[in-house]
């Protein structure tokens, strides 16, 4: 009798384990109908066994998606998968995010609506380290929204998609990009910031109509030429990468008008950065950069100028005949940076101008032209100026400078010629004296 239990208590389990292999079974039917492209798959969704226990371990099964692909919007043009992607657990309000399986499913249904725009952003399982090829068969697809996500690679024939014009995948893990990208000659937008790349594909060349690349927090230490081909890029972002050094070629990027290279390790710019003639900002800060071309002169557009955080040792006067500049911040160069440009005067737009943290004493003579300057921050440098002054404000600096300069004048002319008789050096005593009662006050 004992045997006869025992028996029994063995089948019990075994039937379990039989039951949950064939629900795999059924489940792995559905994967193979989806990547073959099969048109029976929706068949396959009404199976004999529901997939809700399974789906409670592994995320969204497909049944789930495809009910709620087929209830939800399915008309619309654009593609919003925040209402069947996502599916609520018991109170704690904690989401389930989107398995590879429940991804392929919702690719096979969206493709059947002709969806202009996929938003994805955050909502993929950590799993889903690569995305099927199914993807492809989105042939409308004029936006996608990738990023924050674990992605790891992109499907090899992404080139297929032809109308993609927008394609964020910001903030996930990816190592490479496929050699196909270059054949989504549409894109005008591509954010590629927060990933793993070290180098783009030949065939990334072929972007010519690129007008946004966000190449930010990533690990290149050589930017290829082939960024010189990109003729339409009018926003390059470099930011936080480990770049030594800037390609002449990016002088052929004749479209640009922001440009971020902050946080590098760059010591220095080539001089083609003089044809950069539409650049309207130029940000370097954090980096090691000693000194800058002559050839900068010609960037006439340049309004915002940030060399913070470098080794810069001078400024050249050339750089002031950059008319419309209205941002220029050199702080934080620390002992490197000891003096301004005598013809500083020349930057008649100037709004901001910030010197902390260097070594600058004494302001040239010029600085009284400054007379649309507001900001004016000179933290921790030992300037020459009274401090009363200096806290009143940007324009009580550029007023102190022009009677400082003024006084000066009441110097005769003969001293001024270097006539240097009895009765002028006597004179030029109490003049100078005279000077230095004002500089006191």
């Amino acid at each position: 009798m004992s045997f006869f239990n025992d028996h029994e208590h063995i089948k019990e389990p075994i039937h379990l384990i039989e039951e949950t292999f064939q629900r795999l079974e059924e489940l792995i039917q559905i994967a193979d109908c989806v990547f073959s492209g099969d048109t029976q798959m929706e068949s396959l969704t009404n199976l004999e066994h529901p997939d809700d226990e399974i789906d409670q371990k592994c995320g969204i099964g497909d049944g789930i998606l495809m009910k709620l692909a087929k209830n939800e919007n399915l008309q619309r043009n654009s593609v919003d998968t925040s209402s069947t992607n996502q599916v609520s657990a018991g109170g704690g309000g904690f989401t389930k995010k989107m398995s590879l399986m429940g991804l392929t499913t919702l690719f096979e249904n969206y493709a059947k609506t002709g969806a202009s725009v996929l938003d994805l952003q955050g909502k993929l399982m950590a799993e889903v380290e690569w995305l099927p090829l199914s993807l492809v068969k989105l042939s409308n697809l004029t936006e996608i929204d990738l990023s924050k996500n674990e992605i790891m690679a992109l499907p090899s024939n992404i080139g297929e998609l032809k109308s993609l014009k927008k394609f964020d995948i910001n903030s996930n893990q990816l190592i490479n990009l496929p050699g196909s990208i270059g054949e989504v000659t549409s894109l005008t937008d591509l954010d590629l910031h927060g990933n793993r790349l070290k180098s783009l594909p030949p065939s990334f060349e072929k972007l010519v109509n690129l007008v946004n690349l966000d190449l930010s927090s990533n690990l290149f230490d050589k930017l290829p030429d082939l960024i010189g081909n990109l003729t339409s890029l009018e926003k390059l972002n470099l930011k936080t990468n480990e770049l030594e050094e800037l390609p002449c070629a990016i002088g052929s990027c004749k479209s640009l008008i922001v440009l971020k290279v902050d946080f590098n390790r760059l010591k220095s710019l080539p001089l083609t950065m003089g044809n950069l003639e539409n650049l309207q900002s130029l940000t370097l800060r954090y980096n090691r950069v000693k000194n800058l071309p002559e050839t900068m002169c010609n960037l006439q557009r340049l309004e915002e100028l940030n060399l913070s955080f470098n080794e810069v040792e001078s400024i050249p006067d050339d750089l002031c005949s950059m008319m419309r500049l209205k941002k220029l911040n050199i702080g934080n160069n620390f002992v490197d940076l000891t003096s301004l440009p005598s013809s500083i005067g020349n930057f008649a737009m100037l709004e901001e101008l910030d010197i902390s943290y260097d070594q600058i004493r004494v302001l040239p003579d010029s600085f009284r032209f400054l007379s649309k300057l507001k900001i004016f921050l000179a933290d921790g440098t030992p300037l020459e100026i009274p401090r009363e002054i200096t806290k009143l404000g940007a324009q009580a600096v550029v007023q102190y400078m022009a009677e400082l300069v003024d006084n000066r004048k009441l110097l005769p002319n003969r001293i001024m010629k270097g006539r240097r008789g009895l009765w002028s050096c006597i004179l030029s005593c109490f003049c100078l004296d005279e000077i230095l009662q004002v500089e006191r006050k």
